[in-house]
Parts: C-alpha cells; sequence; structure tokens
C-alpha cells in the first residue's frame, strides 16, 4: 500500500521545487518533478498533488481558486507556515537536503557560486555559504515567476537577467526570500531600479527620477529611458509585487 503520510523532508523537497516552478508546468511530466519523484521514491503524479496541495494554501492562488485534497492541503501547512515565519532557514536546509538525496554536498552542488571563497573558515564561512544559496534560490523563484523576461524589455536571456529586491537585502531581513519582494528585470534596468534612477507605482506604471530626467538630451535617454516613462507594467505570474514594497522603494530609494 502506497505510503500516503510524507515525512517532514520529502514536503519541504516538494515545496522548495513549489517555489521554482511556474504553476503551469506542476504536472507529472515535467522533468524536474520526475527527478524529485526518484529521488524521494515517490510516483510523478504524488509529487504533482503536492505540489498543487502548495499552491492551494499560497495566498495568491487561493484568489485565484486553485483547490485540494484536504489531507494534503493539512500537510502541506505547517511547511508554508514555516517558510513565512524563517524564509532564511528553510530555503537553506531544504537545498541542503536536496544536495544530501544527490549524493553531493551543498559546497561541491553550488561550487561555481561559491568557489571565491574557499579561504573562508568556520562561522564566516557558513554565513556567507546560507547567504549565497539563498540568493541564487530567490533567483530561480523570480525568474520562473516572471517567465525568465524581464517585465519592462521582455528579454528573455538568463544570463541578462537579475532577480532585483524591491527592499534591499540588506534593510530587512525577513522578506530577503519573499517572492513578492522581487522583480525580473535585466541587467540596465535592474541597476537602474536598485540606484534609484527609476521606480514602479503601486499602478505598475514605471516613473522616472528628475535625476535621469536631466539627460533627456543625451542620445542614450530616448533609447533606453524615455521610452518607458510611464510603461505599465503587467504581472501575469506565480507573484506579483506587494504594495508596501513598491512604496518602500519610492519612498526610501526613488530619487525624487
Amino acid at each position: 500500500m502506497a505510503n500516503n503520510l510524507w515525512t517532514r523532508e520529502e514536503l519541504i523537497l516538494a515545496f522548495n521545487l513549489y517555489l521554482k516552478l511556474p504553476f503551469g508546468k506542476m504536472h507529472k511530466g515535467n522533468l524536474d518533478v520526475i527527478h524529485l519523484a526518484s529521488l524521494i521514491n515517490r510516483t510523478p503524479d504524488a509529487v504533482a498533488m503536492r505540489l498543487t496541495n502548495f499552491a492551494s494554501i499560497d495566498p495568491y492562488h487561493q484568489q485565484r481558486g486553485v483547490g485540494g485534497l484536504p489531507g494534503g492541503k493539512k500537510q502541506c501547512q505547517p511547511i508554508w507556515d514555516e517558510f513565512i515565519n524563517n524564509k532564511e532557514t528553510l530555503v537553506f536546509e531544504s537545498e541542503r537536503i536536496l544536495a544530501e538525496k544527490e549524493h553531493v554536498t551543498i559546497e561541491e552542488k553550488y561550487s561555481e557560486i561559491l568557489k571565491d571563497i574557499s579561504d573562508l573558515k568556520g562561522e564566516t564561512k557558513i554565513r556567507e555559504v546560507k547567504t549565497r544559496v539563498n540568493q541564487n534560490v530567490f533567483r530561480e523563484m523570480i525568474l520562473s515567476a516572471y517567465q525568465n523576461r524581464c517585465l519592462i524589455t521582455g528579454i528573455n536571456l538568463k544570463e541578462l537577467l537579475v532577480a532585483s529586491h524591491i527592499i534591499p537585502w540588506s534593510k530587512n531581513e525577513m522578506e530577503r526570500l519573499n517572492p513578492e519582494n522581487g522583480l525580473c528585470l535585466s541587467n540596465l534596468y535592474d541597476k537602474a531600479f536598485d540606484k534609484g534612477f527609476i521606480g514602479i507605482t503601486i499602478e505598475h506604471k514605471v516613473v522616472l527620477s528628475q535625476r535621469i530626467k536631466k539627460q533627456a538630451n543625451e542620445s542614450f535617454y530616448g533609447k533606453f529611458f524615455g521610452n518607458i516613462d510611464g510603461f505599465q507594467v503587467h504581472f501575469n505570474g506565480k507573484y506579483r509585487p506587494k504594495k508596501e514594497f513598491l512604496e518602500y522603494h519610492l519612498d526610501e530609494i526613488f530619487d525624487k
């Protein structure tokens, strides 16, 4: 008889995948779903159902009327609550468990983004590893939520995309990994947003700072900024930015 009661580790791994997949790809034929199923000795059908369970307790999807089996939702709710209350710890734990299931250490799995900290030791290294791994997961979440496209230009080359924080990483520890605190932007507009040259209103329109508008006579202005002033941004993905976060950026970072 199939074991319907999932362990905490299995649920954490399913949640990890839920964070990274667009809603339309949470099905049994998805290669990532198949891979996770093989790691935890479950069927792709079972993993896909758990992903749907997580969607059913996600406030964004609840507004869309996404359902799920009551028993499965009950199992998933504690993991969701743990994420809401302690995102950094749970995300890192999920990546550590995933690496373990794949028979590598987390440092081996993320060797490319950790190679320049090999000389660090002790707590300093542990802290840096956790930060970089979590930042990488945040990038996966945001690019997935925006279908790997810059929300201003539509550029879909992942190498040119950045998971931009609305409230900077250093300013609010609780919201660092909140997907509602992220935007998918190409490199130029990520930097412009980060430095306050552009902002996004709560009506989801791009606004330009006076500082950048003073460059209106420069050729780059018309090519890269003048044409996006007032641009209406559409959020059609899994998440949309929280109103309070956009307001913070306009009040504290946008260069008025």
